[in-house]
C-alpha cells in the first residue's frame, strides 16, 4: 500500500462506524494506557490493555471497549472478540455493577482431593452477595492445595476463615496497598536477586558468549551431548531447535513460554519465585547463539507476585547489565490454558485470540510476527547455566533404568511432602515417593498416579516401577509432558480423575476445531454417566485425537482411555 492510501485509510479509521466514544470514556482510558500515537496504539499491546482496565475497574465496561477501538484503530468487534475469549477478562455492560472482589478456588485434580468443591460450596454464603466466588482451573499452586486466588493474591492451603479474611483485607485495602500485599506473597524458599546471583558468578557465561569468548558451535555441541530436551511437554531436542531457528534469515525472535497451565504442574513457578536470574542468563545464552535481538516472557496471569518480582529483577539486570542486551519484553496471559501451545501463545503476544495455528508452516519458521522464532520453556532455559559449565558428562551422569539427565517433577497430591523434586531422569513414581516425598500420608497407600498431568494419562499402583521420562510411557497410553506427578490413593477414584481432567479440557478448548469443542463436552456428558457407554467413548477418543489441530484435543482422550484400560471395574 502507498503511503497516501495508508494515509487515507488512517483518516478513514480514526471515525469508526457503529458506537463512537464518548470523552469521559477517553479520558479514563488514556490516562491508563497514553495517549494514542498518529496511526493508533500497536495491536499487540491490545491485551494490555485489556489488563489494565481490567484492574482497574474489575471489569471490562462497554464504554472503555469503545474508546480502546477508536484509539487502536480496531473495529469492536475485534477488541471484543479477544477480550471475551481470556476467561480472567470479564465484559460488563455500562452500569453494571463489578464484582467488589472476585475469589478463584482451583478445582483441579490435586486442589479437588483437598477439599476445594466444599469450600466453592460454602464461600458464597459466607462471602456475601458483593465478593465474586468462581471455580477456577489449575492455579500452578497444587502442592498448597486447595489454592485460592483473592483478587491477586495467593492464598495457600486455604480455608474458609482465611479466605474472609483475605477477602476483607481486599476490601479495605488501598491499591498501594494491595501491590504490597502481592509484593508479598510468601514462597517459602530462600530468594536469590541480581545483587547475590552476579556474586556467585551469575551472568559470567553469559558475558562470554555475548562477547565472543565462547563459540556458538561449542555451545550447541555441549548442549547435543547431554541430550537436553525441551522440558515444558514436547520433549524436542534444544540443539536442534536452535540449529533450525539458526538457519533461518533474520531478525529471529525468542519467546519463552511462562504459560505453566498443565494441571498438577508448578515447577517453573518454583524455579522463578526462587531464582529468577538463572533463567534470565540461560535466555541470554540462547538470545545469543540464535542470533535475536528481541526476547519476549510470556507469563501466566495467575503468578502475579512473580510478575512484579520478575519486572523488578530485569529493571536491575538493564540498570547494571554484564553485557549487550536484547530487548526484553514481559507479556501477561489472562486464563488461557491453550496458550501454553506455541503458536496460540503467539497469537497471543500479538494481541489476538489464543487460538493454535495449523501446520506447516513451524515457528521456528514463521512464528511471532511472521519472523522466525525459537520456543522455549522455562525450565530448559533455567537449566542451561549449569550444563554448560559442567558438561555435558555431569549431566547424562544421573539417571535411572537406563535413562539420562535430571528432571523437575512437580509432585502434588496423597503425599506427606508434595513439591518440585528434582530427581534422576528414569526414576520410578514409587521411588520419587519414597525418596523424595517422605512416603505417602497416613493412611494412604498408592491407588494411581498422574505421570502428566491431566494429559498425561493414569496409571494404576501395579506400573509404579516405570521409568518416568521421554518415551517410556507412551506403551501405557501415557507420556510424562511437563513431569506433574499427582498421587491418588485408596481413597480416590481413577474415574473421577479423569472426569475431573474432561470437565477442564472442555472449558479450556478454543473451540477453533470440532473434534476438540464438541468432542470434549460430549465426552464429559458420558463420563458423567454410572456405566460408560465404552463404544462412543471410543469414537470420540479417536476421533479427538486423530482430527484435533493442537495437542489439547489430541491429548484428551488419555485419561479416558487409560480409565478403560486399567481401571474398567470403576465403568462398569
Amino acid at each position: 500500500m502507498t503511503p497516501d492510501a495508508l494515509r487515507q485509510s488512517a483518516r478513514r479509521l480514526a471515525q469508526l462506524k457503529g458506537r463512537q466514544p464518548d470523552q469521559g470514556s477517553l479520558r479514563e482510558l488514556r490516562a491508563l494506557i497514553g495517549a494514542p500515537p498518529p496511526d493508533g496504539h500497536a495491536r499487540q499491546l491490545l491485551i494490555e490493555h485489556l489488563h489494565l482496565l481490567n484492574d482497574a475497574y474489575h471489569g471490562l465496561f462497554e464504554r472503555h471497549l469503545v474508546a480502546l477501538a477508536s484509539d487502536m484503530r480496531l473495529g469492536l468487534a475485534e477488541v471484543y472478540e479477544v477480550a471475551t475469549f481470556y476467561h480472567h477478562f470479564d465484559v460488563l455492560l455500562d452500569g453494571q455493577n463489578p464484582p467488589a472482589v472476585t475469589v478463584r478456588v482451583c478445582d483441579s485434580q490435586s486442589c479437588a482431593m483437598a477439599g476445594a468443591a466444599d469450600l466453592l460450596a460454602r464461600l458464597p454464603a459466607l462471602l456475601g452477595t458483593a465478593v465474586r466466588v468462581v471455580a477456577a482451573p489449575c492455579l500452578g499452586r497444587c502442592e498448597q492445595a486447595p489454592a485460592v486466588m483473592v483478587g491477586q493474591c495467593a492464598l495457600p492451603r486455604a480455608d474458609s476463615a482465611a479466605v474472609q479474611q483475605a477477602v476483607q483485607r481486599a476490601l479495605s485495602d488501598t491499591p498501594q496497598q494491595t501491590l504490597a500485599r502481592i509484593d508479598a506473597t510468601p514462597t517459602d524458599v530462600d530468594f536469590v536477586g541480581f545483587d547475590a546471583y552476579r556474586a556467585q558468578g551469575g551472568y559470567v557465561l553469559a558475558a562470554s558468549v555475548v562477547n565472543g569468548e565462547e563459540a556458538a558451535e561449542d555451545l550447541l555441541h555441549c548442549i547435543e551431548d547431554s541430550g537436553l530436551r525441551g522440558l515444558g511437554g514436547a520433549g524436542f531436542a534444544a540443539a536442534r531447535k536452535w540449529r533450525i531457528v539458526r538457519e533461518q534469515s533474520a531478525p529471529r525472535r525468542l519467546v519463552v513460554n511462562l504459560d505453566e497451565g498443565e494441571p498438577g504442574t508448578f515447577k517453573d513457578r518454583t524455579y522463578l519465585e526462587r531464582d529468577p536470574h538463572r533463567f534470565l542468563e540461560g535466555m541470554l545464552i540462547a538470545a545469543q547463539v540464535v542470533g535475536t535481538e528481541v526476547c519476549t516472557i510470556y507469563l501466566r496471569d495467575e503468578y502475579h507476585a512473580a510478575r512484579h518480582m520478575l519486572l523488578r529483577e530485569i529493571e536491575l539486570l538493564q540498570a547494571d547489565p554484564p553485557c549487550a542486551l536484547p530487548q526484553i519484553e514481559l507479556r501477561r496471559g489472562a486464563g488461557a490454558y491453550v496458550c501454553g501451545e506455541e503458536s496460540a501463545m503467539i497469537e497471543s503476544i500479538e494481541g489476538k485470540r489464543g487460538e493454535p495455528r495449523l501446520r506447516p508452516p513451524y515457528v521456528a519458521e514463521v512464528g511471532l510476527f511472521g519472523r522466525p522464532t525459537l520456543v522455549h520453556n522455562f525450565e530448559t532455559l533455567y537449566g542451561l547455566r549449569e550444563i554448560l559449565e559442567n558438561g555435558p558428562q555431569w549431566f547424562t551422569a544421573f539417571g535411572r533404568q537406563a535413562r539420562h539427565g535430571l528432571r523437575s517433577f512437580s509432585v502434588s497430591g496423597r503425599v506427606k511432602q508434595p513439591g518440585v523434586k528434582r530427581a534422576p531422569a528414569g526414576i520410578s513414581v514409587q521411588e520419587l515417593i519414597d525418596e523424595y516425598c517422605g512416603g505417602m500420608q497416613v493412611g494412604h497407600t498408592l491407588y494411581a498416579y498422574l505421570p502428566g498431568g491431566a494429559s498425561g494419562g493414569i496409571l494404576p499402583a501395579s506400573l509404579s516401577h516405570l521409568a518416568l521420562d521421554f518415551d517410556t510411557l507412551q506403551p501405557y497410553g501415557c507420556f510424562i509432558g511437563s513431569a506433574a506427578i499427582v498421587v491418588l490413593s485408596q481413597h480416590d477414584r481413577a474415574r473421577d480423575a479423569a472426569l475431573n481432567a474432561m470437565r477442564f479440557f472442555a472449558a479450556e478448548s478454543c473451540g477453533q476445531c470440532t473434534p476438540c469443542r464438541v468432542g470434549t463436552a460430549k465426552a464429559l456428558q458420558l463420563m458423567q454417566a454410572p456405566v460408560w457407554d465404552q463404544a462412543t467413548l471410543d469414537d470420540l477418543c479417536t476421533v479427538m485425537a486423530d482430527a484435533s489441530i493442537c495437542g489439547l484435543g489430541q491429548a484428551a482422550p488419555n485419561p479416558v482411555r487409560c480409565v478403560q484400560k486399567y481401571f474398567a471395574h470403576e465403568v462398569g
